[in-house]
């Protein structure tokens, strides 16, 4: 068997290449020289090479897929979202370089995590085996372990190192069984292998396995009943890590399995379907009902989060044909719209106090104290709630488009619900920001501070935002040309 590598597949696995190194380079450095700005430049360095890397890609694919080995596939699909994991990591870097500035402790290693985690969803989103999503996932969910816990003075942060180590480690193991179930039957790992096995097997062992495997992904994307762990590890860990968490590993993890459907054709099994349509349901109900009890802002945007890709799943069960634009539009918005609020929680926070700016009495009167912050935050809170003229209104959207058409309504009726609900915490959130102080502790906001990194992102993530409200069809246009190869 020639296992060489041609000239094309050694330019599709430029990114991959280019953010291993990253990491090499940035693990020697920290051997060699402790430097914080050093080590932060040269992972944004690196990465950006990762994001440039993309384009040569793109001419030498010509739209055409590239089989790396049985493995991995770089598709259309899996360019769009290596940009969109490497944009969002990118903006995440930003955020822990302006957050870990003032840290007394040794801060280096939160760049290394960081790369590592990175090249992980990489490999998950080029995935089309099950020995390629799991090593993927892996490598993104162990960086995170240590991330979340990284202040270790922190009794709280250790804690919810340790919750998410354990939890994440048991749906790992379900998953696993679940794996070794399918393969007992079809004697495949190979997405599109598994597709034309599934009739041969027992039909009992296979939905056992596919039972697990959906535990699995139901932890990592924090739908009802896997969510227990959410709340806890986001308001254990450092704003940065809570948006990575929030952004890239959940994105990672939706992209390889909405992929995984797509090629056996899960969609099309009434029991996979019905599961998924009560996690969904489950997810919107109870997430955006247990978002109205908290006081905790962290806690709040992670129930937030279980309802946001609760809608999200409804692009899963539909999977195929118009539903991968919805999931590519609405993950779009989501992604920086999620990135936005904790960016604006970033910069009001810092590790050097005993907590995070977290509690919504701390955001009182935010707008007489920085006000660019406040309606920055504003801003991304109403594209959160799905009001016209924002991202999270396009991408509701056309996940109720494609809902209707399909005459889903259950999970029309679940959307709207949901939606109702979550704009009154929302709003809580924003009127809290706007409530009157006294004089005296009104503080004018320097104007430089969208020069630095941090507020120069938030702008262009408010900026796009806003954008692609108004005028979506040029990522439209994107996404639609991302196409899906299914083999």
């Amino acid at each position: 068997m020639n296992t060489a590598m041609t000239p094309l597949q050694l330019t599709a696995l430029l990114p991959l290449i280019l953010a291993t190194l990253t990491s090499v380079v940035v693990m020697l450095t920290i051997a060699f020289k402790r430097h914080h700005r050093l080590v932060a430049g040269i992972t944004v360095a690196g990465l950006n090479l990762a994001l440039l890397s993309l384009i040569p890609v793109i001419v030498a694919a010509n739209g055409q897929a590239i089989e790396l080995t049985p493995l991995l596939i770089v598709d259309g699909y899996a360019i769009f979202y290596m940009g969109l994991v490497l944009i969002t990591a990118l903006g995440v870097l930003t955020l822990c370089h302006a957050y870990f500035e003032g840290y007394s402790g040794n801060r280096e290693e939160l760049y290394l995590l960081l790369s590592m985690a990175t090249l992980g969803a990489l490999v998950m989103v080029c995935s089309r085996h099950f020995a390629g999503f799991f090593i993927g996932l892996e490598l993104l969910s162990v960086p995170l372990y240590a991330m979340v816990a990284y202040p270790v003075r922190d009794s709280r942060a250790l804690e919810g190192g340790v919750k998410y180590l354990v939890l994440s480690g048991a749906a790992s193991a379900f998953m696993l069984f679940g794996i070794a179930l399918i393969y007992a039957e079809t004697g495949a790992l190979g997405f599109a292998e598994i597709a034309g096995k599934l009739a041969m097997g027992r039909q009992g062992i296979l939905l056992a396995g596919a039972a697990m495997i959906l535990v699995g992904i139901g932890f990592k994307l924090s739908a009802v009943p896997f969510h227990l762990w959410t709340s806890d590890v986001y308001e254990a860990a450092p704003a940065p890590v809570a948006a990575f968490l929030a952004t890239v590993s959940k994105a990672a993890m939706f992209v390889v399995v909405y992929r995984l459907f797509v090629n056996v054709g899960l969609f099309r099994q009434p029991a996979t379907v019905e599961a998924l349509t009560w996690l969904a349901v489950a997810s919107m109900l109870v997430g955006n009902l247990l978002a109205l009890r908290q006081d905790n802002v962290k806690r709040i945007l992670a129930y937030s989060s279980i309802a946001q890709f609760g809608y999200l799943l409804v692009a899963l069960i539909l999977a195929g044909g118009r539903a991968t634009e919805a999931a590519g539009i609405f993950l779009l918005s989501y992604l920086v719209t999620a990135l936005g609020v904790f960016g604006v929680m970033t910069l009001v926070s810092s590790p050097m106090k005993d907590r995070d700016v977290e509690h919504i009495e701390q955001f009182r009167g935010l707008f007489w104290k920085r006000p660019y912050l406040a309606s920055i935050m504003t801003t991304l809170l109403l594209s959160l709630a799905g009001i016209p003229l924002t991202a999270g209104f396009i991408g509701k959207f056309y996940v109720i488009a494609i809902g209707v058409d399909a005459r889903q309504w259950l999970l029309m009726g679940a959307v709207i619900v949901g939606s109702a609900i979550g704009l009154y915490y929302y709003l809580r959130v924003m009127i809290m920001m706007f409530q009157p102080i006294p004089v005296r502790e009104r503080v004018s906001e320097p104007l430089n501070w969208v020069q630095n990194a941090g507020g120069a992102m938030l702008m262009l993530a408010m900026a796009l935002m806003l954008v692609i409200g108004v005028y979506p069809e040029p990522f439209l246009d994107l996404i639609r040309a991302s196409v899906l190869v299914v083999r």
